[in-house]
């Protein structure tokens, strides 16, 4: 099993814990027993364990790949409780009797005796899993940085690479693609999952993309799919995981399926697990905020209508403010009248992964499974544990001698990263590697990771891989600026000879011309789109898990939201912040725990102190994407999750702006501001003009253009204090950089950061071509006051004129939104709940005489691309918190936020 890295250590041991192993040699064990009938008492069997880098395996025999049980090797907690130090993954026994030698392992919320034929041999087992679980660079056993199960990869030429997405179409396709190459095994883990989700668009010339088409045919192939999917409180949550787990199930023998938490046995009622993941053979991973369901599937250009269908079928024409289906079963019958009511468009971010990060993200899953498994379907044989795989994967297509050449040269590389590293503590700190230095590979480090990833050639995933027009940059920033005094870094920066500009020899003379202009810009426009450039990065997967989540030793790893707050912290010139939720809490706050708010605080006010030019961008939905209109007896839980975010932002001694204005006064605009999206266009031909939010379900936060944090996980409690919902995440940071602006001063931005930005950028204010230069520095008055601010002003004040759509700063009550909404109905006869249907034409006067606008060229002639100003004025006069006649005021505050 070389995928699953070098052996440390195997043997014939005896176990107790396993269910009874029947072998043909059972009537004559008792007379070859050498460990003085040990088998024949309490359970006790013979199994042969064997010692990996990352787990302890037990197996039935050394020719028997069957995998009875399996110790995943995961970070231990600080103390024992009793003040006795850290706990040891394992440990030696005292046996009562002097003639039996064992030791225990305790992993998790598991503890497995083991016991062996002499004293010796227990000792050399103890020390070997010990090192194993300590040994560089992975260390599972102690935190690394940020206290995340992961190390930081990248540090070397190790493969870890990158790359995003902007909506649904280029996700869902680069999926569909990935899936249909892969050759040994899929997991996925999602919050929802649709299987008649068409991962690709116009849906009826496109149904081998149905999901649980794709997942059909490689079944059929031999590929081992397992699915991961959490299970709703149904009275709470519309989303129907028992009917898609039945519908996988039908799929095909090997498409397995676990569904969790069981809340009645584990008492897990309101968390969730919130995860998006999609592994390929652990070498290609997806995550980030879209789950494989209905309603995400989106473009840039968030299309409004459909009618007739023909990109979004059925339920997957979707609004949950209007309504949400009781049932998802008749997929293909629609929920909405598409002549009257819009979908709600999705914006959102995603990523793919290659390199040991993937593998991070597979050990991640698998440590999920098996936990699911042990409390789900502990005798199911339909269920198998699983192994995660170490360092490379040998994929089984390859032909024998391949197999060899490549094990022996990835054996070589981690002895000789071992080798490199065995000097260094094994104990490191949560910030052991510093944030956006700059750092440049050699030539062969370049070569290498171009030519090779994790020893196969890249040309197995064909798709978005787009040219490198980038100059390697190497700036002399003193790493303590960076990092804390107790700091250990565990990589040493190398100085380029020189400057050297990489261009792709297949450059036309069109876009050698068209990089010139741009002043040496070396992201090309093809760069700035819908999917970024494959790129190689500084790569950190983080979590927000915990014991019940996915049975870790420690209460809760909170590596996400330690990365949060750092990576604020040491910003130095503007943080771009997109989230489905944004709710968060100052120091003192003893409802809001997470300590987002008090970080993006803290260095708000650093930079005022400091004459600074510092910017705050933070992009959320306009309304809660929940069902039922603001005013609305059953909304409750609607204004509830309003009511925590504005407290976040302007209302009360609580939040941000309030506090800042107590010591910066009129100035806070310059430092931070709140915007939405909105999108408008005709229902169906001849049909009304409507408006909807664009819900921004994205999770990401982008720093200084050289720092980029993607995953699930949401601004609130529920997601970064990690005894709530599970959530991944990755922080990326460059190790290429391209010239750019900061401040009206040269800056190498980071390839990754920098296209990401821009392309989020050019779509909010839709910007195209060589405007997009306009928006390369992110800080100047140019861009951020009279670029972005304007527009959003702009924009805001265009949707109110034409549609009177909430939520706007003029409507502060119930009672005016309740006047508004039957204004409106009176006027035109019918509107959606959040009032988004336009009159065809406009009430204007010119000179006194009445002269009507038409809406649709207004909007036309006077928005531009898709961002609003955050309404911050909206229900103000309101208490938004449930109350007692509304079944939400008797739920926990916590669910909300």
């Amino acid at each position: 099993m070389p995928e699953y890295g070098p052996k440390f250590k195997e043997e014939f041991v005896m176990v107790r814990h396993l269910p009874k192993i029947h072998t043909e040699e059972e009537s004559t064990q008792c007379n070859n027993c050498w460990w003085l009938c040990c088998c024949c008492n309490e359970n006790w069997q013979k199994v042969w364990a064997v010692l990996k880098p990352g787990f302890l395996a037990f197996l039935a025999d050394p020719f028997d790949a069957t995998l009875l049980d399996i110790i995943i090797f995961d970070v231990l907690s600080p103390s024992d409780g009793n003040g006795e130090g850290q706990i040891l993954l394992a440990k030696l026994t005292k046996e009562r009797n002097p003639l039996r030698f064992g030791y225990t392992v305790t992993c998790g919320n598991r503890t497995v005796k083991i016991r062996t034929k002499g004293s010796g041999k227990s000792r050399d087992w103890v020390a070997a899993i010990n090192d194993a679980g300590l040994r560089p660079p992975e260390g599972w056993c102690h935190p690394h940085r940020f206290g995340s199960y992961a190390p930081p990869r990248g540090l070397t030429a190790d493969g870890s690479e990158i790359q995003w997405f902007i909506d649904g179409k280029t996700a869902f396709e680069a999926i569909a693609s990935a899936i249909e190459e892969a050759k040994s095994e899929i997991f996925i883990a999602s919050w929802w999952i649709c299987p008649e989700l068409y991962l690709r668009r116009p849906y009826d010339v496109n149904a081998s993309s149905r999901l649980d088409a794709l997942l059909e045919a490689k079944a059929k192939q031999g590929v081992q799919i397992y699915v991961l999917m959490y299970k709703e409180v149904t009275i709470a949550l519309k989303i129907n995981s028992l009917y898609s787990k039945r519908r996988l199930l039908n799929i095909h023998e090997n498409v397995k399926v676990l569904r969790y938490p069981d809340h009645f046995s584990s008492g897990v009622y309101l968390w969730s697990h919130h995860e998006k993941i999609v592994i390929i053979d652990y070498q290609i991973c997806f995550l980030g905020g879209l789950d494989l369901c209905f309603g995400r599937y989106d473009t840039p250009d968030h299309t409004l209508g459909d009618y007739p269908p023909k990109i979004w079928p059925g339920k997957d024409y979707y609004n949950p403010r209007e309504s949400e289906p009781n049932s998802w079963e008749e997929t293909l019958k629609d929920e909405l009248d598409r002549q009257k009511f819009p979908r709600m468009p999705w914006h959102d971010v995603h990523c793919a992964l290659w390199g040991p990060p993937c593998r991070d993200v597979a050990r991640h899953f698998v440590q999920r499974w098996n936990y699911a498994k042990r409390n789900k379907a502990p005798h199911e044989q339909a269920i198998p544990l699983l192994m995660p795989h170490h360092h490379m994967v040998i994929p089984h297509y390859l032909s024998g001698k391949e197999k060899r050449d490549v094990l022996r040269e990835d054996q070589e590389e981690v002895y000789q990263e071992i080798k490199k590293r065995s000097s260094f503590s094994t104990q490191s700190s949560f910030q052991d590697i510093p944030l956006f230095v700059p750092r440049v590979d050699s030539e062969q480090d370049r070569a290498a990771r171009h030519s090779k990833l994790n020893g196969l050639d890249k040309t197995v995933l064909p798709f978005f891989r787009s040219r490198s027009n980038m100059e390697a940059c190497f700036t002399e920033t003193q790493m303590k600026d960076f990092v804390d005094d107790h700091d250990i870094v565990f990589f040493q920066q190398r100085k380029p000879e020189g400057r050297v500009l990489q261009l792709k020899q297949n450059l036309s003379e069109k876009e050698w011309w068209e990089m010139q202009e741009r002043d040496g810009q070396s992201v090309s426009t093809e760069e700035v789109g819908q999917v970024g450039p494959r790129t190689a990065c500084r790569c950190q997967v983080l979590r927000s898990v915990s014991q019940w989540s996915a049975g870790t030793s420690q209460l809760e790893e909170t590596s996400i939201h330690a990365a949060y707050c750092s990576l604020i912290e040491k910003a130095e010139h503007f943080i771009y912040i997109e989230n489905q939720f944004f709710i968060s809490g100052l120091e003192g706050d003893d409802t809001i725990q997470n300590r987002v708010l008090q970080a993006l605080y803290e260095r708000i006010i650093r930079a005022y102190n400091e004459k600074q030019c510092f910017r705050v961008i933070v992009v959320i939905p306009l309304l809660p994407g929940f069902q039922g209109g603001v005013d609305d007896a059953g909304a409750a839980s609607v204004r509830a999750i309003m009511h925590w975010q504005y407290r976040t932002i302007c209302r009360g001694k609580n939040s941000l702006l309030e506090n800042l204005e107590h010591v910066l006064g009129a100035k806070v605009c310059n430092y931070v501001s709140f915007y939405g999206l909105r999108s408008y266009g005709r229902l169906c031909e001849g049909g009304p003009l409507a408006t909807s939010q664009i819900y921004v379900h994205s999770k990401v936060m982008i720093v200084d253009d050289r720092a980029v944090l993607i995953g699930s996980a949401n601004i609130n409690d529920r997601s970064l204090l990690g005894s709530r919902d599970s959530e991944i995440a990755i922080l990326a940071e460059d190790n290429e950089y391209v010239d750019s602006y900061m401040n009206q001063q040269p800056w190498k931005s980071g390839r990754f950061a920098h296209s990401l930005r821009l392309s989020l950028w050019a779509e909010h204010l839709g910007l195209r071509g060589l405007e997009v230069n306009n928006i390369k520095d992110p800080v100047s008055t140019e861009t951020y006051t009279h670029i972005w601010r304007g527009i959003a002003e702009t924009n805001a004040a265009v949707y109110q004129d034409v549609f009177g759509c909430i939520p706007n700063d003029m409507i502060t009550s119930r009672y005016a939104f309740r006047q508004e909404m039957a204004k409106q109905k009176e006027k035109l006869g019918h509107t959606t709940i959040d009032l988004g249907i336009a009159p065809d034409k406009l009430e204007d006067y010119e000179n006194g005489n009445y002269k009507g606008t038409d809406a649709h060229e207004t909007l036309l002639k006077t928005c531009k691309g898709r961002l609003v100003s955050f309404p911050l004025q909206f229900m103000s006069n309101e208490d938004l918190r449930p109350v007692f006649n509304e079944s939400e005021y008797y739920a926990s505050p916590q669910v909300f936020h």
